[in-house]
């Protein structure tokens, strides 16, 4: 019920916090607009959570309830899809309780979203851009246009003490009145000429009674309808999946240009990464070197460890932003890790403060050069100190990331040397069964490099060390990206499943673009649109949500395996055999395949 009430208080402040300028981009791609023309009154209906519906289209939708099934603890999702012929205005959300004779799930216990449009290119063609339906926004109400569609998402969190049986309720879209007038849109400058829309959110309103002549037009509801099981699923804190989303408080500050570090910044932090906690994140990412990954993203990590030379030769480390960080994570319910990136850096190049020159100077060396080991020796040996002092010492691991074996083992001999005690924590791009693998204690692999499985993966489990898999920039699908199919995001947690691993790895939480909420595209052209953030300034994404549902899923198979008879197993496990195949088939295999396994377990839950 916590993990409830914190991601209640979260979504009212993403909702805050967010900027009022968000306006949608023009579509580039509207399509043929002749349906709008056959559309004579404004539509809604339930759509698929399946699907990103085009906004510049009309929706094949159903006023039938989808069906809802989920344990209590569970967030469970639904999609419905508003479009309009004509000009609605200023539109808001309401839903009611649920209710299952005298016992209710309170609407208060139901986040609401309007799903919103940003633009991305193709994974094969970065000139072909398109306007996607990915970003989830709580603001209170949007602008709905004529001949577009608009689609809503509902998370349903049930309560852990809700009692088994069929809730039924009702979503509404009613007319709005804006107390303020809203900020005009604003153009993205790589599309000039092409036009904007207005949609705008953010702003205050209170409910306007439908009135003829109006122009906004009547309310309009649809039923919910909510199976719940006699099966309990634990807080987010109690799940063993291993979430490993890298997360990037200086993009936070860029982008609400805020104070690096003030208390604002983490004020504005907060709904972000208690959003993150409630997925069941594990990890805290740290960069204890200036520019890990050579500045990759558009707001690069800076040193959160404070480095000086001082006039005697000896070295005096600054633990203040660090600390804070950590204290921080931890407030928001992210607990079991500290990973500090990265003893190899991308571009070999460490810094420091002179106190001698008065100046920052520079050092470049690789693991195996005299200069290295001089340099990361007493710091290692230091942070010891400190992590012990702090008491955070056991849950802390020196990362690496995609570094070649033989610098990784160059830097395992300095960090051995300083503290043998010391974890180490190190994705790979490359065959992992290797002696250099084995010392690795959490161990993550490309999704298309070659599995770690058999004696390998068995040797690894039985020495309690962590395996896990990611995707990156180089794997099309199955995918996190913005044009991802959704069910890829939930499938890819079953993947580690059926591969037996411990969970997922993706190396940008919030890693945001220039402006994330119009654009996911990145500067370059190397990185997909959606590669560098999962969420987005106030709010969530479908894909980080289908992530959650994915991470939900594999922890009540982890639950109900304990219980199941041999044929009940060998069902459960023929059906997860096609969650590790050789080759996938998005369009074909995701949503199928997550229909029947969710068929299964709710039978299995029974």
């Amino acid at each position: 019920m916590k993990y409830l009430i914190s991601l209640l208080f979260a979504c009212a402040a993403l909702a805050a916090g967010a900027q009022v300028n968000d306006a949608e981009l023009a579509d580039p791609k509207p399509g043929p607009q002749e349906a709008w023309h056959s559309l004579t009154k404004p539509l809604l209906g339930w759509g698929s959570i399946d699907v990103r519906y085009p906004r510049s289209q009309v929706p094949t939708v159903t006023k039938k309830s989808p069906l809802l099934r989920a344990w209590r603890g569970e967030r469970v999702s639904a999609q419905a899809v508003l479009a309009t012929p004509t000009d609605l205005g200023d539109v808001a959300l309401e839903v009611s309780d649920l209710r299952c004779g005298r016992n209710i799930i309170p609407a208060s216990a139901i986040r609401k979203y309007f799903v919103r449009y940003v633009l991305a290119d193709s994974y094969r063609d970065r000139n072909d851009t398109s306007l996607v339906a990915d970003r989830l926004d709580p603001s209170p109400t949007l602008k709905v246009e004529a001949c577009t569609a608009r689609p809503i998402w509902l998370d349903i969190h049930v309560p852990a003490d809700a009692k088994p049986g069929v809730y039924k309720g009702t979503l509404t879209v009613r007319p709005a009145r804006l107390s303020t007038e809203p900020s005009r849109p604003t153009p993205d400058p790589s599309l000039a000429g092409r036009g904007v829309d207005s949609s705008v959110a953010g702003n205050v309103t209170t409910p306007l009674p439908t009135r003829e002549g109006s122009g906004v037009g009547p309310e309009a509801s649809l039923p919910i309808e909510l199976h719940v099981a006699d099966r309990v699923l634990p807080e987010p804190s109690e799940w063993t999946f291993h979430l490993d989303l890298w997360q990037n408080p200086y993009a936070v500050a860029r982008y609400y240009e805020v104070p690096l570090w003030s208390q604002r910044h983490f004020d504005l932090m907060r709904p972000t990464m208690e959003l993150l906690a409630a997925a069941g994140q594990k990890v805290i990412t740290c960069s204890v070197i200036n520019k890990p990954w050579n500045g990759q993203t558009f707001d690069p990590f800076e040193s959160m460890v404070g480095k000086t030379k001082e006039l005697d030769g000896t070295w005096r480390y600054d633990y203040t932003v660090f600390d804070r960080w950590v204290e921080f994570m931890m407030s928001c319910g992210i607990t079991e890790q500290i990973d500090c990136y990265t003893l190899v850096p991308w571009h070999y190049k460490f810094d420091y403060y002179d106190r001698a020159s008065n100046n920052v100077r520079y050092l470049s060396c690789k693991p195996g050069e005299p200069a290295y080991r001089d340099f990361i020796l007493p710091f290692l040996k230091d942070l010891s100190r400190h992590l012990r002092e702090k008491g955070w010492f056991e849950r802390t691991y020196i990362a690496m990331d995609e570094r070649p074996a033989a610098q990784m083992d160059a830097a395992y001999k300095v960090i051995q040397e300083a503290d043998p005690e010391f974890k180490v924590e190190g994705a790979a791009n490359y065959s992992v069964e290797s002696e250099s693998a084995d010392r690795i204690d959490d161990l993550s692999v490309g999704v298309h490099y070659k599995l770690l499985q058999g004696e390998a993966l068995a040797k690894r489990k039985a020495r309690g060390q962590k395996i896990t898999f990611y995707t990156c920039c180089s794997s099309e699908c199955p995918n996190t990206f913005t044009f991802s199919q959704p069910a890829e995001a939930t499938y890819l947690c079953l993947h580690a499943l059926a591969c037996g691993y411990d969970g997922y790895l993706r190396w940008a939480y919030n890693s945001w673009s220039p402006q994330p909420n119009q654009s996911s595209r990145y500067r370059s052209k190397d990185w997909a649109s959606g590669d560098c953030y999962l969420v987005y300034p106030g709010g969530s994404s479908i894909r980080f949500e289908r992530l959650t549902e994915g991470i939900q899923t594999f922890e009540k198979i982890r639950l109900l395996r304990p219980e199941l008879n041999l044929k009940q197993a060998k069902d459960l496990d023929e059906m997860l055999r096609y969650f590790n195949a050789g080759k996938y088939e998005p369009e074909k295999d995701a949503a199928p395949l997550l229909r029947q396994l969710n068929d299964l377990l709710w039978k299995l839950s029974k």
